[in-house]
Parts: structure tokens; sequence; C-alpha cells
């Protein structure tokens, strides 16, 4: 009941000196609000009703609050206004006050409303009566049901929350579900305030209304009088039941939400095991007060919302060193190539269709190698998962000092395979390693159980690039097949390689091959520039929702403004493998063609062919067969042929009859020059040509 603010003690001139006989019969008292004194007088059976005693009362409505719950009196107050403002003359109401011992007990008002000539408020005048007995059983069994309702909506509101937060997994998404307007409906609250503790601090990480705060509260310490601070100090949840309440308790605090109609709050520490993690706040501008079934809700929650903050808090640590140890494992910079484009890009896997990223164990990488070469890599290691990563990391740094080192690719690839499986992890991995001259344009590529590559054009048509490939790296050490394959292509200037892991071509219910093909297209309708179309790859694949992490490198090579002053293919030749053979032709040939001298490439292709065939008959192993360019007074091609036998091999006249002994005759016809050179526990027998040049 609001105070109209006057001061005089006695009660109006026509105030009944004797109530009426019917009032006291009925146990009913009278009372006579004189809205401009403000004064509110009562007849003695009124003292009665509200259990005061005469010397108890001076007569001020303010004087009723130790009788009336706060809550009750702003409900009354709110109605007797509503009723004089929208013309009433009379109102009734049932609330509740406090007696002398403690306990509640219903009472009954009626008022009749006065006004003047012109419509004012001037009195009221009423009566008030124990209503007790009245609603003693309907009150027993509203409460009985209002209990039985409060513990279905505890267990209803606390499941559906706590269903609600199972799926977040990060401490946005832990803000989003409570602060989704479903989750502050289902609390009652109109906005949530959290923050996190940091050492003797909490930093906020969410705002409250409309994300406003108080300056200075962004970050503060423990200590400070401010609500959140208490209950993280106390361990113990700070119910606000009212504006004057909040006011009063947090000076500093309250001018910066006193415009926002904050008329409550609840404020719970999130505990975990048995320690602060932060403490959040529901603010509410519709209630006044909270019921005990109210509280136990609330708590009960705070624990539930605690576990999940916890588990969010500790999900992005480990994401947070994840993809720091992924970063470190991944190239920090790519090198300038002459004579190539190059754009890598990588994504890291979604979490369960969030904008959440996963580690991952793909990769790329890129090696300049001598004589204008390059290797390029792209590998996927089984998993996502900090181990993936730092197998990944291994791996990508065993490849790169195998490749510097000058070994095949075929090579490298089998000598990676063997690291792999040595080092004592259940991973396996695929990969593919290119080498390519771009000088020539020649590249060589293994593929270790991993998709093909794509070659797009310069005017643009795309297709897949069949590799013939061998088991996963680790697992063809494990089965002890290590010979891979070498395929051959040849990249002409404006051509772009494309590279990929598999996240950027499988899609959920497709066909691999459909996958292939849709990216085939993607890539032929793509930008010309090689980071234009990287960026545009990633994008759809953000679109499509792909929840593998995507590793991409894509090299375009640039037609050469001068020619360039060396450059160097090989190919590695095992018995028994006639395709190697051919792809070492293909190879020489490419490469002569490229290099400007066409008109020799059957010859130096025969002459190779001849040293090729003499290392798989007279020796055990395989042959690896390079190609140079040399560059001096002269321009020469020089054909190596390297083979691990010691005996050096000496040219001889055939028999009539005879079918071998020509091999070395014929290379010394064909070639300018030829010799042995001694390679460590082998050899290497080269021949070299000269490059007229052209009138």
């Amino acid at each position: 009941m609001a105070d109209r603010g006057a001061s005089a003690l006695s009660p109006p001139d026509d105030w009944p000196a004797h109530p009426d006989p019917i009032l006291a019969l009925n146990r009913m008292g009278s009372f006579d609000w004189d809205l401009d004194t403000g004064l509110f007088h009562m007849d003695p059976r009124a003292h009665e009703v509200f259990d005061l005693r005469p010397e108890e009362y001076d007569g001020r409505p303010e004087s009723l609050a130790a009788r009336v719950p706060r809550a009750e009196g702003h409900r009354l107050d709110t109605l007797i206004a509503q009723a004089m403002k929208d013309g009433s003359e009379n109102y009734g109401a049932y609330f509740r006050i406090r007696r002398r011992d403690g306990t509640l007990r219903w009472t009954h008002t009626q008022g009749y409303i006065r006004r003047d000539e012109t419509g004012r408020p001037r009195r009221i005048i009423g009566i008030v009566r124990d209503a007790t007995q009245e609603l003693g059983d309907i009150e027993a069994r509203r409460e009985q049901a209002a209990q039985d309702e409060a513990r279905r909506r505890q267990t209803n509101v606390v499941q559906i929350t706590t269903a609600a937060l199972a799926h977040a997994r990060t401490v946005d998404d832990v803000i989003d579900v409570l602060k989704d307007t479903h989750g502050l409906t289902r609390l009652g609250a109109t906005s949530l305030v959290m923050g996190l503790v940091e050492a003797d601090r909490i930093r906020l990480v969410s705002d409250g209304p409309d994300d406003r705060f108080a300056p200075g509260t962004r970050i503060t310490r423990i200590d400070e009088p401010y609500p959140m601070s208490e209950v993280v100090r106390t361990l113990s949840p700070r119910f606000i039941e009212s504006p004057e309440e909040f006011a009063e308790c947090y000076p500093i605090l309250w001018p910066h939400l006193a415009d926002l109609r904050i008329t409550s709050a609840a404020y719970l520490p999130l505990i975990a095991q048995a320690r602060p993690i932060g403490a959040m706040g529901l603010l509410y501008s519709d209630r006044y007060g909270f019921s005990p079934e109210d509280r136990n809700v609330l708590v009960a929650l705070g624990s539930s919302i605690a576990q999940s903050l916890q588990r969010a808090m500790l999900y992005e640590q480990e994401m947070d060193l994840a993809q720091g140890l992924q970063q470190a494992m991944l190239p920090r910079t790519i090198p300038s190539v002459p004579g190539a484009d190059i754009a890598v890009r990588y994504r890291g896997a979604t979490i369960g269709g969030s904008l959440g990223r996963e580690i991952g164990g793909d990769w790329y990488d890129l090696i300049p190698l001598p004589g204008g070469r390059v290797g390029a890599v792209i590998g996927d290691v089984q998993g996502h998962d900090t181990h993936a990563a730092a197998v990944m990391g291994q791996l990508r740094i065993v490849l790169r000092a195998y490749a510097a080192e000058g070994h095949t690719p075929a090579t490298v690839m089998a000598r990676a395979s063997v690291f792999l499986h040595e080092l004592d992890t259940d991973r396996f991995a695929t990969c593919l390693y290119a080498e390519a001259d771009l000088s020539t344009g020649v590249v060589q590529m293994v593929r270790a159980g991993h998709v093909d590559p794509l070659l797009r054009h310069a005017d643009g048509s795309c297709h897949r690039v069949p590799v013939e490939g061998g088991l996963p790296l680790g697992l063809s050490a494990e089965f002890g097949r290590l010979a891979y394959p070498v395929g051959t292509l040849e990249l002409d200037p404006g051509s772009t390689l494309l590279l990929c892991t598999d996240g950027l071509v499988e899609q959920p219910g497709a066909d691999l091959d459909d996958g292939m093909c849709a990216l085939t297209a993607l890539v032929a309708t793509g930008p010309d520039d090689v980071r234009n179309l990287a960026d545009r790859l990633i994008d759809v694949a953000e679109e499509r929702g792909v929840e593998d992490d995507v590793a991409l490198l894509l090299l375009r090579r640039r037609a050469l403004d001068t020619p360039r002053s060396g450059g160097r293919v090989r190919q590695h030749v095992a018995p028994g493998d006639p395709e190697a053979l051919a792809e070492a032709r293909r190879m020489i040939r490419a490469a002569v063609g490229a290099w400007g001298a066409g008109e020799l490439a059957d010859e130096i292709e025969l002459a190779a062919d001849e040293l090729v065939t003499n290392v798989l008959m007279h020796t055990e192993g395989s042959a690896i067969v390079t190609l140079r360019l040399l560059t001096g007074a002269d321009r020469r091609l020089r054909v190596e042929v390297e083979d691990s036998s010691s005996a050096l091999p000496r040219p001889r006249e055939a028999g009539d009859s005879g079918v071998s002994g020509r091999g070395l005759l014929l290379v010394e016809r064909l070639a300018d020059a030829w010799g042995v050179e001694a390679r460590g526990g082998g050899k290497a027998v080269w021949c070299e040509f000269v490059v007229r040049h052209r009138e």
C-alpha cells in the first residue's frame, strides 16, 4: 500500500464514532483511507484483523509493512492503482498477512472509492476481514496442487535444460542454450549474465540484457561488492527479491541497471568438483520474490549448468592445444616457386554440423627441389585427435627429408611407409606425392591409398587423373608391398594440378565417384586464379556442411619468360615392371620436347632404353633413369642410368647369331659422348647429346 505523503494523524470528521454493529457481528473491521493526507485510519476490529495493538500503528500505510509481505503489498498497490485509474467504484482482493507469531493468514478486503466532481479519487472506505476459515480448505488444496505442480515443473525444467546442455560443446554453446528464447522462458527470466573465474577475477562471457554491462564490470575481482563476486566467495546462491533490495545491497551496480526495469534477480555459483568455476545471474522484470520451489529449481539448474560449463571449458582447452599443435605441424609458410602459382588451404572438421572445428590429420606440403623441380604432398592420417596431428607432423617432416635427399618419388613413399610402420602407432595414412619439373612440365606421381588428383587445362576443361596406387603408408610396410608404381603426366603452361583429401570429395550418402565428378565440374567452372579457386572450393565445402577436415593444394604452371638454364627428370624402373619402363620412355620424350630438342627424342629414348636393358639383364637390382639438361658452351642432354652393381660395362662386338652385345655399341654410335661413373656401391652409365641451335 503506497504512502500518500501526508502528516496529519487525526481521523476525518465524518469517521464513525461507533462502527456498524453488523461489521462487528461478522468479525469485520473497517478503514478510511484519506488519499489527500495519505492517512489510513482503522477501527479496533481492523487492528485485530492485522494483529496490531493500537500503539503499534501510527496511521500510515507503510507501518503495515510488518504485517503485509512485500510481494502481497505490491500486488494490492497495483490492484488499487488500476481501480482508481480506470474509474472503478470499488475493488476487492484476498491477500495474506504475517501474524505476530510469523504464520501467514488469509485476509479479504473490499474498498469503495469516493471521487470529487472532477472524477478524481479522494477517499477509500472499506472493510477487512479474516478469511482463514473461508479459504482454508481451498488454500490447502491449492497449496498441495501448487507443490505438485512445482515438483513437476522443477523436474521438467531441469530435464529439458539438461538435455539441451548435453549437446553444448563450447562455452558459447552453453550460453546460447540458456539465452535461447525458449530457454529463458523455461527459466522464467528476462535475461542472463554469466562470468567465468580466472585466478582471483571474474570475466564476463555473457553481458545480460541487450549485451549491456556496467562500466568496469567486464573483469572484476572476487573481493569486490558485486553479486557474482559474492556467490563465488560464499559458494551460496543470492536471491534478490525487489528493486529496493538490489539498490540497497549493491549500490555500485544498481544505477547501471535501474532503467532496465529489473524487479528481482537470482545469482548462482557454478561449482564443479568442489570449486567455483563461474557465476550466473538470472534477471527478472515481472516477478517479486522466490518461492522455495523456485529456489530449488534454480539451485538444481545451477549444478547442471556448472557441469556442462566445465565440460565445455575442458573441451575448449583441449581444442586450443590441438589446434595449436596442428598449426605447428603444418607448414608455416609456402615457399615461392619460380614458374608456378601455388595455393594451399586447410579447413578443420566440423563438430556435429556446427561451426566449431576439430583437430585432424590432413596435411599439405610443398618442397623446393634442385633443378627447377618441386615436390607437392597431400596426405591424411587416420583419426581426428591430437595423436593424428602428432603423427601427421612427424610424417610430413620425414617425407620432406626423403624428398630433399634426392630419392625418387617411389622411394620417398616407400621409406615414409616404413617410418610410419616403425613409429609403433595404430594409425595409417593415405598420401599422394607429386614431383614436378616446371621447366619440362613432367610430373611424376605416387599414390598411397589416396584419392586421385585432378588436372585443369588452360582452356578450363578438367578431368580426373587415374594414378595406379599402392597401400596406405604404414600398411604397405606391414604387408611387405613397398613397390609403389609411378604415374607420369605433362603439365602444360596454364594448366593446374589439384591435390586434395577426401573431405573435399566425399558427400554423405553419395558414391566417391559421384563426389569426384561433382568436384571436377566445380573446378572446371571455378576462377582461373588458383587462390580464388581454392577459396571457392573451401566455401562450397562450408556450404555443404562437410564434417571431415579438408586439405587442398593447387599448383598452376606458368609459361616461362626465358628458357631455364637446366632441368632434371627421373624414373625408377624395377625388374619385371614393363609399365615403369614405358613410363620412363614417356617421361624422356616429354622432357626432350619441352626442352626444345624434339628432333633428338628417338635417339635419346633408344639410348636410354639400351642402358636400362643392360642393367635389368646383367644386374640383380633396379635401374634409375635420370635425364638432365646441361648448359655451358653448348646445350646438352645427359642420360644417366644408375644401378647397384660395381661391375663396369664394356662394349663388345656381337657374333653373327648373337642376341646381345650391341647395346653399348649402339649408345656409342647415337650419343656424342658416353662414360661410366662410380656411385657409392654401384655405378652410373651416362651418355650426352648436343642440342643443335636451330637456324
